[in-house]
């Protein structure tokens, strides 16, 4: 449910926060230049959001992917959170994820040849290194790069989780926004995420707070799981209701997988780790505890796509977790006028590559 109300201690703790005020001031100097933001003619679009983690930016850009490659030469720029390595990197098949990062790598790994994936924390070097290294690149998804304003991206997609939304939430440290909700003014799009029951009510509440703020296209959209299939390449195990499952997920923000799950059958084990954990011998000594500990003979262990791109990454992993592993892949739907979102996007694409 959306709460309408902003709230005092919100507005209390925006006043006296002093993080408010660097980023309220950094976002001055971008706005009147004193702070350059580069500007590129190939096509740049942004996908990001105001709050920390958990909006689903790696399922839309993977929602832009599939609409765009066919048409165009796509590439995704992303900082790479959590790599090992530093600088700019254009990964290939045989790049490992702790060179590029887990969803770069996930990315990649997706879509194999049918796009390029790169990883620069310095977005401004990785554009230009990019278009050299792959010349025939038409339009390119920076992931997670809202407030990385040295670059000013061609159109900004701003992506808010429904059910944490920005407007009940505070700025870092006293909640989990990087900026005030003002940065809305920068955003070309907006995506309300993760809006399984939604009313129209809440919806029309959503777009006219928007609309304050900046008379910008508000969509919505929800995560759609697909089937479940196995990590090792084992046997696929059939769900019912009288399965028990052990989900294990280090992703950010998990309710709505774990309420999906649930959906699936009676009892559920959930063994959660911090977003973007990195799995380690005695993590899968616990999973293996765990696991064995449930006394169902009709049993499975279900992760995310983006956690099973860690796990991968071990040969420590215990016989019985390989023979039992499953991954449920997610994707996204737009849940509102879905051509027009499309459309936005290949007439800013097609209009820009001609204007290059």
């Amino acid at each position: 449910m959306i709460e309408k109300k902003r709230g005092f201690l919100k507005e209390f703790c925006d006043i006296v926060n002093p993080y408010s005020w660097i980023t309220a001031t950094r976002n001055r100097l971008f706005d009147c230049g004193l702070i350059k933001s580069h500007i590129f003619s190939i096509p740049t679009i942004c996908i990001g959001n105001i709050s920390v983690g958990g909006t689903g930016k790696t399922p839309h850009t993977e929602y832009l992917v599939k609409l765009l490659k066919e048409k165009f030469h796509t590439a995704v720029l992303s900082r790479g959170y959590g790599r090992k390595s530093k600088g700019y990197i254009l990964a290939d098949e045989k790049t490992p994820m702790s060179i590029i990062g887990d969803e770069p790598f996930q990315i990649k790994s997706k879509f194999k040849q049918g796009i390029n994936v790169a990883v620069c924390e310095k977005r401004v070097i990785g554009i230009e290194k990019l278009t050299k290294d792959a010349k025939e690149t038409e339009v390119i998804l920076l992931d997670d790069a809202f407030q990385h304003r040295h670059v000013k991206a061609g159109l900004n997609i701003l992506l808010i989780d429904s059910s944490h939304p920005i407007w009940q939430d505070c700025i870092l440290p006293f909640g989990r926004m990087r900026e005030s909700e003002n940065g809305i003014r920068r955003a070309d799009i907006v995506i309300i995420t993760k809006c399984k029951n939604l009313t129209d009510e809440e919806k029309n509440f959503c777009r006219n707070h928007i609309k304050k703020i900046k008379d910008i296209p508000v969509f919505f959209s929800r995560m759609r799981y697909g089937e479940l299939y196995p990590l090792f390449g084992c046997y696929k195990k059939e769900i019912s209701q009288e399965t028990d499952i052990l989900l294990v997920t280090g992703i950010a923000r998990p309710e709505p997988l774990i309420r999906q799950v649930e959906s699936m059958c009676k009892n559920v084990t959930v063994i959660k780790y911090a977003d973007h954990h990195n799995f380690t011998s005695n993590d899968f000594k616990e999973i293996e505890y765990c696991y064995n500990n449930i006394k169902n003979c009709n049993k499975t262990i279900i992760t995310t796509e983006k956690d099973a791109t860690r796990i991968l990454q071990h040969t420590d992993v215990a016989k019985v977790i390989k023979e039992s592993i499953q991954v449920l892949p997610i994707d996204i739907e737009i849940l509102n006028k879905k051509e027009m979102f499309n459309k936005i996007i290949l007439d800013y694409v097609t209009e820009n590559s001609r204007n290059r």
